[in-house]
């Protein structure tokens, strides 16, 4: 299958500088190298799958993907910073942040959990990039954001068409899905987007800073959750419920995308709040 964008499909010439968001530049150029780092991914999944060609062949073409998201964003950011260096940076992170690749079981368990928790991360990516797309007034970034996020959802139903192979073969408990989708969540907080926003926006301005796990991730989700409305909440924590095979209507989605939203409003005012005391 090829892919649905490359960069030339871009509109390089309609980027507006002046419409940047100065506060938004750090996240994406955390993200493109997150973005960019997919092949640490494929090949964990390559151990994980083995044997499974039909899913090694998906694995493969997702992870030409994200590693064209990263390029897109990369390329952006070095629109809007000259003195950024996209490729010098990815480098830096791989230094410091890699995967268990030598892993040749999944993490979480099973390979129907793995694909629950993949499920996770594409809810939360697509939402991610549909909320960068409506954020910004930058039209360059607008497209990338809309495109990215696109293929996000795609990969949300590649991922979830495989958990469904693998489902009745796991036997796991409805609790035990909704854990590993919690789980997955939770996830967010770990080391890689602070190192990947270490190496994207401190180590350029210097490079022997010290890396403080717990403030960059601050600084990062101060202002990564920013974007968000709540619709982009609302969509990511169905499509969570779903991956977990959970109904995503009714009374309890309701309270669950209530309670999400709840969660990153006081989350984002405590982030808020925190960065300007330490200012």
């Amino acid at each position: 299958m090829s892919k649905r964008w490359t960069l030339d499909d871009i509109d390089w010439g309609a980027f507006a500088p002046d419409r940047v968001d100065p506060d938004l530049v750090p996240v994406i150029k955390t993200a493109a190298l997150v973005e960019a780092n997919s092949a640490d991914y494929v090949h964990y999944l390559r151990n994980v799958f083995d044997g499974d060609d039909a899913f090694l062949a998906a694995a493969d073409q997702w992870g030409e993907e994200e590693a064209q998201h990263g390029a897109a964003l990369g390329r952006w950011a070095e629109l809007v910073d000259p003195g950024f260096s996209f490729e010098a940076a990815l480098d830096a992170f791989r230094r410091g942040y890699s995967l268990p690749l030598d892993a040749e079981t999944s993490v979480r368990g099973s390979r129907a959990g793995e694909l629950i928790a993949r499920c996770v991360v594409e809810s939360g990516t697509s939402s991610f990039y549909s909320a960068i797309r409506d954020a910004t007034d930058e039209p360059v970034l607008t497209e990338i954001a809309k495109r990215i996020a696109t293929d996000e959802f795609f990969h949300y139903q590649l991922f979830h068409k495989h958990f469904k192979r693998y489902r009745d073969q796991a036997r796991l408990s409805r609790l035990a899905k909704l854990r590993i989708a919690v789980g997955r969540v939770q996830e967010a907080e770990d080391d890689e987007l602070a190192y990947a926003y270490y190496a994207a926006n401190v180590l350029p301005r210097d490079a022997h800073a010290a890396y403080d796990q717990g403030a960059l991730a601050k600084d990062y989700w101060r202002r990564a959750m920013g974007v968000y409305d709540r619709p982009h909440l609302e969509n990511a924590a169905r499509m969570i419920l779903r991956a977990a095979d959970m109904p995503p209507d009714g009374r309890l989605a309701n309270w669950a995308v209530s309670g999400f939203w709840a969660y990153v409003k006081w989350r984002r005012d405590r982030l808020a709040r925190s960065m300007a005391k330490a200012a």
